[in-house]
């Protein structure tokens, strides 16, 4: 097949307000923060859904209603969650120019309750990837796991050599790699100013869990708001620090980057919704 183009969606193509979301299930549930994620997050319930743990969203609602013990409306649910969500035009354009050269398809950690309705949460990037608006609930595995990346080529038919893959942490970007080379991906550091310094996504953590370079095998994105890099000679742009992993690192087939210019810590991954 052509290239295949896998995206992320949370920090990636959208800026994602977790507190802002949670403030919401807040008036939805009358719980605070603490208690959403006493209740749900830190009990596996979000990180299960993301790794295809509830065969449906309607299995999903049931499940954190009962959890909460509140009945959330789909209709609110929804609403919550895309208001937590600011688009990225710039980033949306890259897609746009990718799915000029091959097929797009997202890969982002949540459940089938999002899968369901992304085309409601998120109507900016819906008409681009069509049908293939995909969470890892799909899959059975959540980054960082490989098999959700071995997976991914398995359900598309794509040969390594023609993936590339673009999320906001390294350690995805590193998995993503392994599945195909097991070469070790690095990464620059992320801005967490915008993120409160007690969620664990801000929290520093080794990019690699072997310590060895690799850079042939992954490619940094650093998207400034005049500068970016070049996807097929194209020029898109895009705020903040991407990664984008090869996951054959003996082919970079029409795909350029810019450096990385950032100075604060990384973020780990953690399942959706309060990390």
């Amino acid at each position: 097949m052509s290239l295949l183009f896998l995206f992320d969606m949370d920090d990636v193509l959208y800026d994602y307000d977790w507190r802002a979301r949670m403030a919401g299930l807040t008036e939805l549930t009358g719980h605070d923060l603490a208690e959403l994620r006493r209740r749900w997050w830190h009990a596996g319930g979000e990180g299960a859904a993301e790794a295809g743990g509830f065969a449906d969203g309607a299995a999903y609602r049931a499940a954190q209603n009962a959890a909460l013990e509140r009945e959330i409306a789909l209709e609110d649910w929804v609403a919550n969650r895309r208001s937590a969500m600011r688009a990225r035009p710039d980033a949306i354009e890259a897609v746009r120019r990718a799915a000029q050269l091959g097929q797009v398809s997202l890969l982002t950690n949540n459940g089938p309750l999002l899968e369901e309705n992304l085309a409601e949460i998120a109507p900016e990037i819906a008409p681009l990837f069509g049908e293939h608006l995909y969470t890892t609930s799909r899959y059975g595995a959540r980054k960082p796991d490989p098999v959700v990346f071995e997976r991914v080529l398995e359900h598309y038919g794509a040969s390594a050599a023609d993936t590339f893959f673009v999320d906001d942490l390294p350690e995805n970007v590193a998995a993503a790699a392994s599945s195909a080379s097991r070469p070790t991906a690095t990464a620059r550091p992320r801005d967490c100013s915008r993120r409160s310094r007690s969620s664990p996504r801000c929290a520093r953590r080794p990019s690699s869990a072997h310590g060895r370079r690799h850079p042939v095998a992954t490619e940094q994105i650093a998207v400034r708001r005049h500068g970016a890099p070049a996807i097929g000679g194209e020029q898109v742009a895009h705020r903040g620090a991407l990664q984008l992993a090869m996951f054959d690192h003996e082919r970079s087939p029409g795909l350029s980057s810019a450096r990385a210019r950032r100075d604060r810590a990384r973020t780990t991954s953690s399942p959706s919704g309060p990390p």
